[in-house]
């Protein structure tokens, strides 16, 4: 018998199969068996095989990229890189300059404020002083014990101490010599050394007759011991 040329033509899920087989008479009588087992057993080689065969057939292949569009690609990229960058500088530099008007104004802030503070604390210090010299002689005298670390228990020996000299008299003046004073200063103008109203102001007077006292007996109880004992301090 001449070979023959069949064509057979399966649909499998929707995937047409072409096969061609040499020799093969495909539409022989329903006798020949063994014609249709061969049939049939390469019908089903080709259905298999059609899965990796027509995927490869009809699957467009990805175009690859010239030199020219890769270095195109990359300058885009780049370019995009740089421009991020370039809008972050902008941003932290904007920020300094922020930070530094913020910085430049809290300082100034701070200035202000310990110079406003240093200034309540002198007007307060210098209150305070002023309370000090406020008064008569002898609430004077009781202020300034603190200045020379002397509690107010000295104070009984000095209000003797001066009651003997002067009965605490700020024009006090000693006929038999040119003591003068509350202290009794002699001569009286060694008060001068603290001010020039050493005559008349008794705050000029107790102020040099208290470190007359600290400098030569420590405290007015000690200047009243040598008082009593020598009839002078």
């Amino acid at each position: 018998m001449k070979a023959k040329r069949s064509v057979a033509v399966l649909a499998v899920t929707g995937i047409a199969v072409v096969s061609v087989v040499a020799g093969i008479d495909l539409f022989s009588s329903p006798g020949s068996s063994s014609a249709s087992e061969q049939v049939s057993g390469r019908a089903e080689m080709a259905v298999l095989n059609s899965g990796k065969a027509i995927p490869s057939a009809t699957t467009p292949s990805v175009k690859q990229k010239s030199a020219a569009e890769i270095a195109a690609e990359a300058v885009r990229m780049r370019n995009q890189v740089e421009a991020i960058e370039q809008q972050r500088v902008a941003l932290q530099n904007s920020a300094d300059q922020k930070n530094k008007a913020k910085n430049a104004a809290l300082r100034r802030y701070e200035a202000l404020r310990e110079a406003s503070r240093d200034s309540a604390e002198e007007r307060a210090s210098r209150d305070a002083e002023r309370k000090k010299y406020e008064g008569t002689p002898k609430e004077v005298a009781m202020n300034l014990l603190p200045d020379h670390g002397w509690s107010e228990s000295q104070f009984s020996c000095l209000e003797k101490l001066w009651n003997k000299e002067s009965r605490w008299k700020v024009d006090a003046d000693n006929p038999t010599s040119s003591a003068y004073g509350i202290p009794q200063a002699l001569p009286g103008k060694r008060m001068a050394a603290y001010g020039s109203d050493w005559r008349t102001n008794p705050v000029t007077q107790i102020k040099w007759g208290l470190d007359y006292i600290d400098a030569t007996y420590g405290s007015p109880c000690s200047a009243w011991a040598h008082s009593q004992a020598k009839n002078w301090y």
